[in-house]
Parts: C-alpha cells; structure tokens; sequence
C-alpha cells in the first residue's frame, strides 16, 4: 500500500509501510518556502552497550501517537509561524539496516527556522510519543537501553 500525502500543511501518521522519504521532501516544498529540512532516522548496525545489531522492532500505543504527532506539528507552527508544512511520520514493525524509522520535516522561508522547527520536532517526538524499540542484535533481543518517562507535548 503506497502512502499519500495529505492536501493540507501537516503530515502526521504511525505506519508499518516503508517512509516515502521523496515524496515526504516533495510534499513539503512551498512557493513561500524557502527552505526544507528534512530529518530521518534509520536502524544502525549498534546501539549503546550493543553491538551488531541487525533489526529493530517498533511497537506503539496507536491510539495515543496520532494525537501527539499533531500536538507536536501544532507547536512547531506556534513556536515559529513562518512555517509552512509540517511532517512527522514514525514506522512500527520490523526494521532492517538502513530503514528509515522515523521522519520530520518542516518548510519555511527561512532556513533558521526550518532547522529549529524541525529540531523541536524530532526531539519532542522521541520525549513525548509512545513508541517503543526492541533490538535484535548479536547478544540477543532487547528493549531499548534509554527509556524514559513520555512526557506532555510543550504547549499542549
């Protein structure tokens, strides 16, 4: 099944499909936009303490993820109004080397800003969003090492 962007300004969904990085960058372009950054995170071959990892598994609370990733592209146009489009997709399933797991972007006209909002986007996704990796690697299986309370989106 091939994603379809949306018709409006944000981008917002948790999917066991494989990101379309392309057409996430092609969505965000803008004639008001002068700049589009665009972040993705994808499965490494280790993690801390792990070596020779070769998948991770994603698991997520569904129902909770799609209103947070809005709450976050909300405060993302709050913090800086000039931008114009923004996206935050996560993946849930198995992942493979070099797999995009995660992606945010934001276009604005200025790059400063674009940068920033993207930023504030992929770290408060990772503190807010309740998703969770499980890593495959060469000691065995394991949750992730970093876990952390999730916390409330910064304005919501």
């Amino acid at each position: 099944m091939m994603m379809v962007p949306p018709q409006h300004d944000t981008w917002v969904e948790l999917t066991p499909e494989e990101l379309p990085i392309a057409a996430i960058y092609d969505w965000a372009l803008d004639p008001e936009a002068g700049a589009v950054v665009l972040f993705s995170g994808t499965v490494r071959d280790h993690a801390e303490h792990r070596t020779g990892v070769t998948q991770l598994v994603y698991e997520a609370y569904e129902s909770e993820v799609g209103p947070r990733l809005a709450d976050i592209a909300a405060e993302m146009r709050q913090r800086w109004p000039s931008v114009r489009k923004a996206a935050l997709l996560h993946r849930v399933g198995t992942l493979c080397l070099t797999e995009s797991s995660v992606v945010v972007a934001a276009s604005a006209p200025h790059r400063d800003a674009a940068f920033e909002a993207a930023r504030f986007g992929i770290d408060t996704l990772k503190a807010t969003v309740p998703i969770w990796k499980q890593e495959h690697h060469d000691g065995g299986t394991d949750w992730g090492l970093q876990p952390q309370p999730i916390a409330q989106v910064p304005g919501s």
